[in-house]
Protein backbone atom coordinates (compact mmCIF):
# COMPACT_ATOMS: atom_id res chain seq x y z
CA UNK A 1 0.00 0.00 0.00
CA UNK A 2 2.81 2.46 1.38
CA UNK A 3 4.86 1.52 -2.15
CA UNK A 4 1.57 2.64 -4.27
CA UNK A 5 1.37 5.93 -2.75
CA UNK A 6 4.88 6.52 -3.40
CA UNK A 7 5.26 5.48 -6.62
CA UNK A 8 1.88 7.80 -7.35
CA UNK A 9 3.20 10.67 -5.83
CA UNK A 10 6.89 10.28 -7.89
CA UNK A 11 4.43 10.54 -10.95
CA UNK A 12 2.63 13.56 -9.79
CA UNK A 13 6.29 15.27 -8.10
CA UNK A 14 7.66 14.40 -12.10
CA UNK A 15 4.98 16.16 -14.33
CA UNK A 16 5.59 19.36 -11.53
CA UNK A 17 8.95 19.35 -11.99
CA UNK A 18 8.52 18.96 -16.08
CA UNK A 19 6.21 21.86 -16.09
CA UNK A 20 7.74 24.19 -13.63
CA UNK A 21 11.50 23.39 -14.00
CA UNK A 22 13.54 26.11 -14.99
CA UNK A 23 16.15 23.93 -16.70
CA UNK A 24 14.75 24.51 -20.30
CA UNK A 25 16.59 25.01 -23.70
CA UNK A 26 18.32 27.71 -24.59
CA UNK A 27 16.60 30.45 -26.81
CA UNK A 28 16.80 29.35 -30.76
CA UNK A 29 18.91 31.05 -33.29
CA UNK A 30 18.60 28.96 -36.67
CA UNK A 31 16.06 27.65 -38.51
CA UNK A 32 15.95 23.96 -36.69
CA UNK A 33 12.59 24.39 -34.64
CA UNK A 34 11.91 20.98 -36.15
CA UNK A 35 14.33 19.64 -33.67
CA UNK A 36 12.82 21.01 -30.93
CA UNK A 37 9.44 19.96 -31.54
CA UNK A 38 10.89 16.40 -32.44
CA UNK A 39 12.15 16.58 -28.75
CA UNK A 40 8.97 17.53 -27.16
CA UNK A 41 7.15 14.96 -28.93
CA UNK A 42 9.75 12.68 -27.46
CA UNK A 43 9.50 13.93 -23.84
CA UNK A 44 5.14 14.04 -24.05
CA UNK A 45 5.42 9.80 -25.59
CA UNK A 46 8.21 8.62 -23.20
CA UNK A 47 6.41 10.74 -20.25
CA UNK A 48 3.20 9.14 -20.73
CA UNK A 49 4.37 5.72 -21.16
CA UNK A 50 6.28 6.10 -17.78
CA UNK A 51 3.17 7.84 -16.04
CA UNK A 52 1.15 4.67 -17.63
CA UNK A 53 3.46 1.99 -16.50
CA UNK A 54 4.10 3.83 -12.88
CA UNK A 55 0.43 4.12 -12.57
CA UNK A 56 -0.32 0.83 -13.21
CA UNK A 57 2.30 -0.38 -10.85
CA UNK A 58 0.73 1.07 -8.77
CA UNK A 59 -2.62 -0.03 -9.37
CA UNK A 60 -1.52 -3.51 -9.06
CA UNK A 61 0.20 -2.66 -5.09
CA UNK A 62 -3.38 -1.71 -4.54
CA UNK A 63 -5.27 -4.14 -6.57
CA UNK A 64 -3.81 -7.59 -5.81
CA UNK A 65 -2.39 -6.26 -2.15
CA UNK A 66 -2.21 -9.74 0.08
CA UNK A 67 -5.55 -10.53 1.70
CA UNK A 68 -6.35 -13.37 3.92
CA UNK A 69 -7.92 -16.21 2.17
CA UNK A 70 -7.34 -14.63 -1.83
CA UNK A 71 -5.27 -16.80 -4.05
CA UNK A 72 -3.55 -15.57 -6.92
CA UNK A 73 -4.23 -17.25 -10.29
CA UNK A 74 -1.48 -18.57 -12.77
CA UNK A 75 -2.03 -17.81 -16.46
CA UNK A 76 0.86 -18.07 -18.32
CA UNK A 77 -0.14 -17.08 -21.61
CA UNK A 78 -2.99 -14.24 -22.35
CA UNK A 79 -2.79 -13.82 -26.27
CA UNK A 80 -5.32 -11.10 -26.65
CA UNK A 81 -2.98 -9.22 -23.57
CA UNK A 82 0.28 -9.79 -25.93
CA UNK A 83 -1.41 -8.69 -29.13
CA UNK A 84 -2.39 -5.14 -27.46
CA UNK A 85 1.05 -4.64 -26.23
CA UNK A 86 2.36 -5.47 -29.08
CA UNK A 87 0.55 -3.11 -30.85
CA UNK A 88 0.67 -0.64 -28.45
CA UNK A 89 4.36 -0.57 -28.81
CA UNK A 90 4.46 -0.75 -32.32
CA UNK A 91 2.51 2.66 -32.47
CA UNK A 92 4.73 4.54 -29.86
CA UNK A 93 8.02 3.04 -31.30
CA UNK A 94 6.58 4.40 -34.50
CA UNK A 95 5.47 7.62 -33.19
CA UNK A 96 9.08 8.16 -31.91
CA UNK A 97 11.26 7.12 -34.78
CA UNK A 98 8.56 9.42 -37.24
CA UNK A 99 9.22 12.75 -36.87
CA UNK A 100 13.04 11.95 -36.31
CA UNK A 101 13.22 10.63 -39.97
CA UNK A 102 11.32 13.43 -41.11
CA UNK A 103 13.63 15.89 -39.75
CA UNK A 104 16.69 14.29 -40.55
CA UNK A 105 15.70 14.27 -44.42
CA UNK A 106 15.62 17.80 -44.20
CA UNK A 107 18.95 17.97 -42.19
CA UNK A 108 20.94 16.52 -44.71
CA UNK A 109 19.40 18.42 -48.00
CA UNK A 110 21.49 21.28 -48.32
CA UNK A 111 19.53 24.04 -50.31
CA UNK A 112 20.54 25.27 -53.86
CA UNK A 113 21.30 29.36 -52.41
CA UNK A 114 23.65 27.80 -49.12
CA UNK A 115 27.33 29.00 -48.57
CA UNK A 116 30.14 26.65 -47.62
CA UNK A 117 32.30 26.99 -44.72
CA UNK A 118 34.67 24.46 -43.62
CA UNK A 119 35.22 23.60 -39.41
CA UNK A 120 38.72 21.83 -38.86
CA UNK A 121 39.11 20.40 -35.34
CA UNK A 122 42.15 19.17 -33.76
CA UNK A 123 43.16 19.02 -30.11
CA UNK A 124 41.93 21.67 -28.77
CA UNK A 125 40.67 24.71 -31.19
CA UNK A 126 38.66 25.11 -33.86
CA UNK A 127 40.18 26.61 -37.14
CA UNK A 128 37.66 27.73 -40.07
CA UNK A 129 37.79 27.79 -44.00
CA UNK A 130 35.96 30.23 -45.97
CA UNK A 131 35.67 30.05 -50.01
CA UNK A 132 36.95 33.20 -51.47
CA UNK A 133 35.92 35.23 -54.45
CA UNK A 134 36.20 32.26 -56.74
CA UNK A 135 33.34 30.85 -53.83
CA UNK A 136 35.29 27.35 -54.58
CA UNK A 137 37.40 25.78 -50.73
CA UNK A 138 40.55 24.19 -52.05
CA UNK A 139 42.02 21.31 -51.90
CA UNK A 140 43.24 19.47 -48.44
CA UNK A 141 45.23 16.82 -47.14
CA UNK A 142 46.40 15.75 -43.87
CA UNK A 143 49.84 15.14 -45.11
CA UNK A 144 50.40 18.76 -46.05
CA UNK A 145 49.80 20.46 -42.28
CA UNK A 146 52.91 22.36 -40.88
CA UNK A 147 53.03 24.66 -38.48
CA UNK A 148 52.27 27.22 -41.40
CA UNK A 149 49.56 25.68 -43.26
CA UNK A 150 47.76 24.26 -40.28
CA UNK A 151 44.74 22.88 -42.59
CA UNK A 152 46.67 21.25 -44.59
CA UNK A 153 45.42 22.87 -47.81
CA UNK A 154 47.05 22.20 -51.36
CA UNK A 155 49.19 25.06 -52.19
CA UNK A 156 49.10 23.51 -55.66
CA UNK A 157 45.61 23.99 -56.03
CA UNK A 158 44.34 27.14 -57.80
CA UNK A 159 41.28 27.31 -55.65
CA UNK A 160 42.67 27.53 -52.44
CA UNK A 161 44.41 30.66 -52.88
CA UNK A 162 42.26 32.94 -52.06
CA UNK A 163 40.43 30.69 -49.56
CA UNK A 164 39.91 32.71 -46.01
CA UNK A 165 41.92 31.26 -43.24
CA UNK A 166 40.64 31.38 -39.69
CA UNK A 167 43.10 29.68 -37.04
CA UNK A 168 41.99 29.55 -33.17
CA UNK A 169 39.59 32.69 -33.57
CA UNK A 170 35.86 33.62 -34.19
CA UNK A 171 33.51 32.47 -36.57
CA UNK A 172 30.83 34.87 -38.41
CA UNK A 173 28.26 33.76 -40.18
CA UNK A 174 25.62 36.05 -42.02
CA UNK A 175 22.25 36.12 -40.76
CA UNK A 176 19.74 34.66 -43.31
CA UNK A 177 22.19 33.02 -44.86
CA UNK A 178 21.80 28.82 -45.78
CA UNK A 179 25.20 28.08 -44.92
CA UNK A 180 26.46 24.07 -45.53
CA UNK A 181 29.10 23.41 -42.75
CA UNK A 182 32.00 20.69 -43.74
CA UNK A 183 33.42 19.19 -40.83
CA UNK A 184 36.85 17.53 -40.89
CA UNK A 185 39.69 16.49 -38.25
CA UNK A 186 42.81 16.28 -38.07
CA UNK A 187 43.43 14.18 -35.11
CA UNK A 188 40.74 12.72 -33.49
CA UNK A 189 36.84 12.12 -32.93
CA UNK A 190 35.22 15.67 -32.56
CA UNK A 191 32.09 17.30 -32.53
CA UNK A 192 30.73 20.69 -33.36
CA UNK A 193 27.87 22.15 -31.02
CA UNK A 194 26.82 25.28 -30.65
CA UNK A 195 23.28 24.55 -28.78
CA UNK A 196 21.08 27.64 -29.82
CA UNK A 197 21.51 26.45 -33.30
CA UNK A 198 20.33 22.39 -32.50
CA UNK A 199 22.44 20.99 -34.76
CA UNK A 200 25.59 19.06 -34.51
CA UNK A 201 27.69 16.60 -36.07
CA UNK A 202 30.51 14.91 -35.52
CA UNK A 203 34.10 15.27 -37.25
CA UNK A 204 35.69 12.07 -38.33
CA UNK A 205 39.20 11.60 -39.42
CA UNK A 206 39.82 10.70 -42.19
CA UNK A 207 36.11 11.63 -44.08
CA UNK A 208 34.57 15.27 -44.55
CA UNK A 209 30.98 15.05 -42.33
CA UNK A 210 28.29 17.79 -43.31
CA UNK A 211 25.02 19.81 -41.56
CA UNK A 212 23.26 23.31 -42.95
CA UNK A 213 21.70 25.68 -41.01
CA UNK A 214 20.29 29.30 -41.85
CA UNK A 215 21.27 31.16 -38.66
CA UNK A 216 18.08 33.46 -37.48
CA UNK A 217 18.71 36.08 -35.33
CA UNK A 218 22.48 38.27 -34.56
CA UNK A 219 24.42 37.48 -31.66
CA UNK A 220 27.47 35.85 -29.92
CA UNK A 221 27.20 31.90 -29.60
CA UNK A 222 29.58 29.65 -27.66
CA UNK A 223 30.65 26.40 -30.22
CA UNK A 224 31.39 23.69 -27.66
CA UNK A 225 33.45 19.73 -28.36
CA UNK A 226 30.48 17.49 -27.63
CA UNK A 227 33.04 14.58 -27.97
CA UNK A 228 35.24 13.43 -25.53
CA UNK A 229 38.33 14.62 -27.31
CA UNK A 230 41.41 13.81 -24.78
CA UNK A 231 42.24 15.84 -21.44
CA UNK A 232 41.61 19.35 -23.37
CA UNK A 233 38.25 18.64 -24.24
CA UNK A 234 36.61 20.53 -21.47
CA UNK A 235 38.48 23.88 -23.24
CA UNK A 236 37.83 23.04 -26.82
CA UNK A 237 35.64 25.96 -26.89
CA UNK A 238 34.98 29.31 -29.38
CA UNK A 239 32.55 31.59 -30.57
CA UNK A 240 30.58 32.03 -33.55
CA UNK A 241 29.14 35.36 -34.39
CA UNK A 242 25.49 35.71 -36.41
CA UNK A 243 26.34 39.57 -38.15
CA UNK A 244 24.13 41.52 -40.49
CA UNK A 245 25.05 41.64 -44.51
CA UNK A 246 26.94 44.68 -43.73
CA UNK A 247 29.04 43.65 -40.69
CA UNK A 248 29.99 40.51 -42.08
CA UNK A 249 31.03 41.82 -44.76
CA UNK A 250 33.09 44.40 -43.03
CA UNK A 251 34.46 41.33 -41.47
CA UNK A 252 35.28 38.92 -44.29
CA UNK A 253 37.55 42.05 -45.58
CA UNK A 254 39.80 42.12 -42.83
CA UNK A 255 40.71 38.41 -43.22
CA UNK A 256 43.71 36.68 -44.70
CA UNK A 257 43.74 34.11 -47.46
CA UNK A 258 45.83 30.98 -48.09
CA UNK A 259 48.37 33.34 -50.51
CA UNK A 260 48.63 35.71 -47.85
CA UNK A 261 49.69 33.51 -45.09
CA UNK A 262 53.39 35.00 -44.09
CA UNK A 263 55.89 32.32 -43.98
CA UNK A 264 54.49 29.70 -46.08
CA UNK A 265 56.79 28.48 -49.05
CA UNK A 266 55.55 29.09 -52.45
CA UNK A 267 52.68 31.41 -51.23
CA UNK A 268 52.94 35.22 -52.17
CA UNK A 269 53.55 37.26 -48.87
CA UNK A 270 51.29 40.19 -47.44
CA UNK A 271 49.95 42.01 -44.96
CA UNK A 272 46.25 42.45 -43.68
CA UNK A 273 44.98 43.24 -40.27
CA UNK A 274 42.98 40.81 -38.34
CA UNK A 275 39.91 42.15 -36.57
Amino acid sequence: MYFAVILVILVLGSVAFHLLSPWWMTPIASNWGYIDDTLVITFWITGAVFAAVTLFMAYCLFRFRHKEGSKAAYEPENKKLEIWLTAATTVGVAALLAPGLYVWSQFINVPDDAGEIEVVGLQWQWNFRLPGEDGVLGTSDTHLITAENPLGLNPDDPNSADDVIIEADDLHLEIGKPVKILLRSIDVLHDFYVPEFRAKMDLIPGTVTYFWITPTRTGEFEILCAELCGVGHAFMRGLVLVDTTDDYQTWLEEQSTFSELAGYSGIKTASRSRP
